[in-house]
């Protein structure tokens, strides 16, 4: 048994991509999670000046970042459930976890993955996540979420009964998938639909997350032809509005974001593909999940504060809202 070090708080920037990447899959939240590992961090000092010892370092902050997470999604719960339209996560663009390199790994940092998630109690998903995502025995995750081993085994049991049937699935050729993405966004952009249609899958669902922030999709989009307006929307308004499209991965998923001629940011889109065609497209407008990504265009812009009245009218058809405050 060790007492915690200035070397072992140092230590602490070590550890800090795993402590994050636990917290983000916790909460769905960048600014949450940098909270959260300040506050870790703050602990580890006043155990340091108690010397208090510690076993583990690892295993100390694991803990310290979960117990962090569960209560903060305790409280959180709240403020989902009367969130205006459909919550996303906020995106991680062009994130890489160089010390986790497994595609399952990957694939539990998606967006439909972490949405997934949702429907667990906190205690479930940290379980959950702590034993199929970052593979800690039982023994630790009794630890770390201070529950005996025969609850941390019920707790994972019920999460993994709870999210089998609906488990995002992804082609497993990234190279195909990034190309698929770059002919999707470029139809986008230059509003060429025909070649987009073919890439469609005929159950395409689109979600918008404003957040009453902007533009949203208070309801999912469902089927081809009713995306294909959207998208046909988002196409013209690029246009009238000189945005551009800039690849990227978002979530580990094929994505792009949509900035203006000055760099600033509109919104982020994220891809799901699978069998060699697009299943879901969704796009976060809200502000407040993109403010860690890049300047954003401001709230005067008329896709900021008019949403939905500045794109054509073939696409008002569809249930797509605008802000409530204007």
């Amino acid at each position: 048994m060790t007492r915690a070090t200035d070397t072992e708080a140092d230590d602490f920037m070590q550890l800090r991509p795993l402590l994050f990447s636990l917290a983000y899959r916790m909460t769905g939240s960048v600014a949450d999670s940098e909270d959260i590992l300040s506050e870790a961090y703050l602990r580890l000092r006043r155990a340091q000046q108690r010397c208090t010892p510690i076993d583990s370092l690892r295993t100390y902050l694991s803990a310290v970042v979960t117990r962090l997470s569960i209560d903060h999604l305790r409280s959180a719960r709240i403020r989902r459930e009367s969130y205006f339209g459909t919550w996303l996560p906020e995106p991680l663009v062009d994130a890489t976890e160089s010390e986790f390199n497994r595609v399952e790994l990957a694939d539990s940092l998606s967006m439909a993955f972490l949405v997934l998630l949702e429907t667990l109690t906190p205690a479930e998903r940290a379980a959950f996540l702590l034993h199929d995502v970052f593979e800690y025995d039982y023994p630790g995750i009794a630890v770390i979420v201070d529950k005996t081993e025969s609850n941390c085994r019920q707790l994972v049991t019920r999460a993994r009964r709870q999210i089998a049937t609906r488990r995002p699935r992804f082609d497993a050729a990234k190279q195909q998938r990034d190309e698929l993405a770059r002919r999707f966004f470029a139809a986008v952009e230059s509003g060429d639909m025909k070649p987009l249609i073919q890439m469609l899958s005929a159950d395409v669902v689109a979600y918008g997350d404003g957040g009453g922030r902007g533009p949203s999709l208070p309801r999912p989009i469902n089927g081809r032809d009713k995306v294909v307006r959207l998208l046909t929307a988002i196409s013209e308004a690029i246009r009238q509005f000189d945005l551009h499209l800039e690849h990227a991965h978002v979530n580990g998923q094929p994505g792009a974001l949509m900035k203006d001629e000055q760099g600033r940011l509109l919104n982020v889109f994220e891809l799901d593909i699978f069998d060699g065609t697009v299943q879901v497209v969704r796009s976060v407008v809200n502000p407040d999940k993109l403010q860690h990504l890049a300047p954003l265009i401001g709230p005067d812009h008329p896709l900021r504060r008019g949403g939905p009245r500045v794109l054509p009218n073939r696409a008002r058809t569809d249930p797509i809202s605008r802000n409530p405050e204007d």
